[in-house]
């Protein structure tokens, strides 16, 4: 079975967020060409107005100078705009039509703050959620576009931000909210490294919050189209999953039709050498072993 569990109906910014059996449709004919068997929509959570209306501000609520404040509410402003009751139901229809089709969401970590999140999704029949770290305080670090963040990089200690990361997986990974970690080492994204000693403990701090939460990893091509030009995770830290008996899925985090499904082939040749031959796929949020 070949799983591409991390995928987005829509490319971040404004722009009409509407999903369609049609769009799904095509997503699992795109994934088929390339091999894989089954997919799992993983919109955002942050763009549905329900998301917003118990999260709309938080960024308030923390350290970090107006600037990047202000950043992060353009951005948040700039990416809402979806219904996720409607979201639910173009997914189940496409389940319902007999698609390979799984119902996910990507849901950010909200310090001190993820049982409302899970208050906020329980009662959806969700089969899968990926928890991610894409901000650090109201810092979005992995913010390509916006030169407020990119110029946030030459005003942090690198290891402290390493650390600032690995700190919120620890949360993220015992709230017991989501399965699996997306794209786990995120904080590499622009090729900012700490020294190998710094590295290594943030990687032997990942895998073991995996381990103890139970949740799965994600093996991404996303990186690969990064400045950091690698695959999430790295293979020292894939290994470190391994040896810790975290299972895996694997994904292409895209945006959009065409990214679909990228790279299977580097991807199954990564996990591969780091002693993996299955994977973890998902129903109602139960993970059930796949052969690779």
């Amino acid at each position: 079975m070949v799983l591409d569990y991390h995928l987005h109906l829509w490319e971040h910014g404004p722009r009409p967020l509407e999903s369609t059996l049609e769009q799904v449709a095509a997503y699992c004919a795109h994934a088929a060409e390339h091999g894989v068997t089954e997919i799992a929509l993983t919109e955002h959570f942050h763009r549905f107005h329900q998301a917003d209306a118990v999260f709309r501000g938080w960024w308030n609520d923390t350290d970090d100078s107006p600037a990047v404040r202000q950043a992060m509410a353009d951005f948040w402003n700039d990416d809402l705009g979806s219904d996720l009751d409607r979201y639910v139901e173009v997914a189940l229809a496409a389940k319902a039509e007999g698609l390979p089709v799984v119902l996910g969401l990507e849901v950010d970590h909200y310090p001190g703050r993820m049982d409302e999140v899970a208050a906020l999704l329980d009662g959806y029949p969700f089969d899968v959620l990926l928890g991610s770290i894409h901000w650090l305080g109201a810092w979005g670090f992995d913010n390509l576009e916006s030169a407020v963040f990119g110029a946030e990089w030459d005003n942090r200690d690198v290891e402290e931000v390493w650390r600032a990361y690995t700190d919120a997986m620890d949360e993220l990974a015992d709230s017991g909210t989501c399965d699996v970690l997306a794209h786990p080492d995120l904080v590499k994204v622009h090729g900012h490294y700490p020294s190998p000693a710094a590295v290594d403990e943030c990687h032997a701090r990942i895998a073991e919050a995996a381990a103890r939460s139970g949740m799965a990893a994600e093996v991404s091509s996303a990186g690969w189209f990064k400045p950091v030009a690698e695959a999430y995770p790295a293979p020292s830290l894939l290994q470190r999953f391994h040896a810790a008996g975290v299972p895996i899925t694997t994904a292409s985090d895209a945006h959009k039709l065409e990214r679909v499904a990228s790279k299977r082939p580097e991807v199954r040749e990564l996990v591969r050498a780091a002693g993996y031959d299955e994977l973890c796929a998902f129903e109602a949020r139960k993970p059930r072993k796949v052969e690779l």
